[in-house]
C-alpha cells in the first residue's frame, strides 16, 4: 500500500509540474505602458527615453549595452497585468543603468527572452504563466539629441 501511495503522489507531481509550466508569449505596446499612470506611480521619470529596435532616433554617442531579466509573481493576475508589472521593473533597470552611465536614452531594445530577440519598433515581448511572468530586455544605453528634421525639398526658380 505504502509503495502505492508513492507511486500515485509521483505521477501526481508530475502532472502538477506540466500543468503550472504555461510559458505564454504576450506581445504588448510598450508607448502605452511608458504613457501610463502606472509607469509614472513605478518611477519611470522620463529622464531617460526608451526607443525600440526599428524607431528613428538621432543617437550622438553609444555607451554601451545592457541586458535585464525580471519576474513578477503572476497569480491571479491577468497575463497583461503581471507583463506590464513585470515589464516596468525591467524599465526601471534600465533608467536606472542609463542615469548612471550619464546616457538620456536606451535604443535599440529588444526583448531577449531566454536569449531569444524579439524585434518589433512598437510591442515587448513578456512570457506569462501561472505563476510567474517574466521580461527580460536588451539595449543601448545612448545619448540621443532631437530627432533630425526632414530636409525640405529645394525649390527650382520659375
Amino acid at each position: 500500500m505504502r509503495r502505492f501511495a508513492l507511486i500515485a503522489s509521483a505521477v501526481l507531481l508530475a502532472f502538477a509540474g506540466t500543468a503550472q509550466a504555461r510559458d505564454t508569449p504576450v506581445h504588448l505596446p510598450l508607448q502605452e505602458l511608458l504613457d501610463s499612470q502606472i509607469a509614472k506611480d513605478a518611477g519611470i521619470d522620463g529622464s531617460v527615453k526608451f526607443y525600440l529596435a526599428g524607431q528613428s532616433v538621432n543617437v550622438l554617442q553609444r555607451m554601451g549595452e545592457d541586458v535585464t531579466n525580471k519576474k513578477t509573481n503572476a497569480a491571479n493576475k491577468s497575463d497583461e497585468d503581471a507583463c506590464r508589472w513585470v515589464a516596468l521593473s525591467a524599465l526601471k533597470a534600465l533608467q536606472d543603468g542609463a542615469k548612471s552611465r550619464g546616457a538620456n536614452a536606451v535604443v535599440d531594445i529588444v526583448s531577449y527572452y531566454k536569449k531569444n530577440e524579439f524585434k518589433s519598433a512598437t510591442e515587448y515581448e513578456c512570457y506569462a504563466g501561472a505563476i510567474l511572468a517574466g521580461v527580460a530586455l536588451k539595449g543601448t544605453y545612448a545619448k540621443v539629441g532631437a530627432a533630425k528634421p526632414a530636409a525640405e525639398p529645394k525649390r527650382r526658380g520659375r
